[in-house]
């Protein structure tokens, strides 16, 4: 089994984190979504979210 990686596009680096966010137009409260960051992307996938104005917040860690 291969380490996770990073979800940002064209990033093959190990995941360390996660990006955990909702779509509120069409996801319920307790849905959330998760992707997975590298150190260098968790703030840029954090950004790219919260420009489309969906809840967002990264947490250290990836899912067991």
């Amino acid at each position: 089994m291969t380490a996770p990686e990073c979800s940002r596009a064209g990033c093959r680096n190990a995941a360390t984190q996660q990006v955990v966010w909702r779509n509120p137009r069409i996801h319920t409260a307790d849905r959330e979504k998760i992707w997975l960051a590298c150190d260098e992307h968790g703030g840029f996938l954090h950004d790219y979210l919260a420009a489309r104005d969906f809840p967002v917040t990264v947490r250290p860690g990836v899912p067991a």
